[in-house]
């Protein structure tokens, strides 16, 4: 049983279910997905402890279909693939309760009607927003997405090589907020026909040598971030989209504090070694 290649087939049926979830809009299938990020996130522990190499390097993730049903099929596939690989180790309580979860996946994705899937038409005809906004919003979804996609594996990965318990904390709820920008984001690029599962991330990104730097820089992209969707808040014509980037720009706020709090930790920290 190879943990590697378990972590990157988690890596892939997680993301698989959570697009399938934007795609479809069924919600159980973004909980099934969290189910999957969980496992993910436990045998990446398991690898760190093990003092095993790994990254975050994945194949692609094809999601492009025209009805739900090949990708419930192509979601099955996966499950079982995983629980051959997992089935090797259940006298492990870990993998014991992976294989238990992966088996009721995969009887409960059986259950999902089939449907018509417009989420990869290109039609960008939401809410029938003028082409500026339109253009704007296409763009800030593409480049956002994939930045909290990026946001959720970085913090992840320093969580996991962290025992700290004040910067675990802060990881923790990053990862939280951008799990949910990301699914704000996915399901506004279904409805607008333009739905894609982000590239994958270069290593250097979240294998950072220096925690201050990146944080340094993570609160240059959140101020970034505040400017872009303040200005696509006000390209935007419709009051309940425009509301919700408004608050968007408000948590992104709260981000902010949280990484200034955490430089002020690590300054600290390091005055107490000299």
């Amino acid at each position: 049983m190879k943990l590697t290649t378990i972590l990157d087939r988690l890596h892939h049926a997680w993301l698989a279910t959570q697009f399938t979830s934007f795609m479809s809009g069924e919600d159980k299938l973004y909980d099934y997905s969290q189910i999957l990020f969980r496992h993910f996130t436990w045998v990446e522990q398991r690898l760190v402890q093990k003092g095993i190499a790994y990254s975050y390097d994945r194949s692609d993730v094809p999601i492009r279909v025209g009805r739900l049903a090949p990708m419930l099929e192509a979601l099955q596939k996966q499950y079982e693939q995983l629980l051959l690989l997992c089935g090797e180790g259940t006298d492990d309580p870990l993998f014991f309760r992976i294989v238990k979860d992966l088996e009721f996946l995969s009887k409960a994705v059986r259950g999902f009607e089939d449907r018509e899937i417009t989420a990869f038409n290109g039609k960008r005809d939401y809410l029938n927003l003028p082409e500026e906004a339109r253009d704007a919003l296409t763009l800030f979804l593409f480049e956002e997405s994939y930045k909290e996609y990026e946001l959720i594996m970085v913090y992840n990965y320093a969580k996991a090589h962290s025992e700290d318990a004040y910067l675990n904390r802060m990881f923790q709820i990053l990862i939280e907020e951008s799990f949910f920008h990301l699914k704000s984001f996915g399901k506004l690029m279904a409805k607008m026909g333009i739905l894609a599962v982000p590239r994958m991330i270069m290593q250097d990104i979240y294998k950072f040598d220096d925690l201050s730097v990146f944080l340094h820089d993570g609160i240059e992209e959140e101020v970034a971030a505040k400017g872009e969707c303040k200005e696509l808040a006000a390209k935007i014509t419709d009051q309940e989209l425009s509301e919700f980037f408004e608050c968007i720009n408000y948590q992104e706020d709260y981000h902010i504090a949280l990484m200034e709090d955490a430089l002020g930790y690590l300054e600290k920290s390091e005055a107490k070694k000299e």
